[in-house]
């Protein structure tokens, strides 16, 4: 292998946007933008220092997750009749995996006043693979040091879930979500029915409806602050998006002396099905030799 580049930050700013990246796992270690009053706050949790990001039990703040997003059951899936066993690092699953030889891109760009693009691109080497990349920034549109999010309103474009077992594996059923407390079809307070999902918060797949579009990507997500009214508008390419709540998030010492608890923050990963290897009927994440695998997000930024 060669050397490893250097840790570098870089800053996009437009004016009214502004984005701190790093070259290591792509990560947005902050964000800024404006309320409708003109008041700026950095929206996404994160560290001061790039060796934090580098530690064992970080919890995946701002950087693109892969090989494989989401979960694997057991750590193992099998490839054109090979047999193929991940570390175990989540429980009994294998937890945003690596297997085979890819080479990945990660381009940031403010493609307006408000709003910034990603897009992510992966090519195998030389044999079939499973990929899913995700974007697991943790977002807190009040500041990412202003404590949870549960009076965040939420609307997902999505009617259905992959409902999970006890060890967060779909069971290859999508259920409808009306009527649930996993129901976001409508605006809703993200703390309204939290306490009636099972274990400590929403960590659930939603399968993205192809409705409203822009510029050929779906509509999945729009956030809003109460207290300061931003909002974020979150479109995408990919079939699925994981709604997470910074359920085990815990004391996490955070940048500029923040310390983040659980629901600190929320995490919209638009990305393939957890598990999908496994899944005959969830849509393929495998890529062949010669193909390219691609994932669009637009987040758009306002204020209302």
């Amino acid at each position: 292998m060669g050397e490893q580049p250097k840790p570098e930050l870089y800053e996009l700013n437009n004016g009214s946007i502004r984005i701190k990246i790093t070259n290591y796992g792509a990560i947005v270690t902050h964000l800024f933008v404006p309320d409708r009053h003109g008041n700026v706050a950095d929206i996404v949790l994160g560290f001061d220092s790039i060796e934090s990001y580098m530690k064992d039990n970080s919890p995946y703040f701002g950087c693109i997750v892969g090989r494989v997003a989401n979960r694997i059951r057991d750590g193992k899936f099998a490839l054109n009749g090979v047999h193929y066993t991940l570390p175990v690092n989540n429980g009994p699953n294998s937890l945003h995996g690596y297997p085979g030889d890819v080479t990945a891109t990660a381009t940031y760009a403010l493609t307006s006043s408000k709003t910034m693009r990603l897009d992510m691109e992966a090519v195998p080497k030389n044999k079939a693979t499973p990929i899913n990349l995700a974007q697991h920034t943790y977002w807190n549109l009040a500041g990412h040091n202003s404590g949870d999010v549960l009076d965040h309103s939420l609307q997902i474009w999505g009617s259905q879930i992959t409902p999970v077992d006890q060890n967060s594996i779909p069971t290859g059923e999508f259920l409808p979500v009306k009527g649930t407390a996993f129901d976001f079809t409508s605006e809703k307070k993200i703390g309204n029915s939290i306490t009636d999902v099972p274990g400590l918060g929403y960590d659930h797949n939603y399968v993205l409806d192809c409705g409203e579009e822009k510029i050929g990507l779906k509509h999945a997500a729009k956030v809003k602050d109460p207290s300061g009214s931003r909002v974020l508008d979150l479109w995408t390419d990919a079939p699925g998006m994981q709604f997470y709540t910074a359920n085990y998030v815990n004391g996490v010492a955070g940048k500029e002396g923040a310390v983040y608890e659980k629901h600190s923050g929320l995490c919209l990963e638009t990305q393939g099905f957890p598990n999908a290897i496994n899944q005959s009927n969830f849509p393929s994440i495998v890529v062949q030799p010669g193909e390219k695998y691609k994932q669009t997000m637009l987040f758009e930024f306002s204020a209302e």
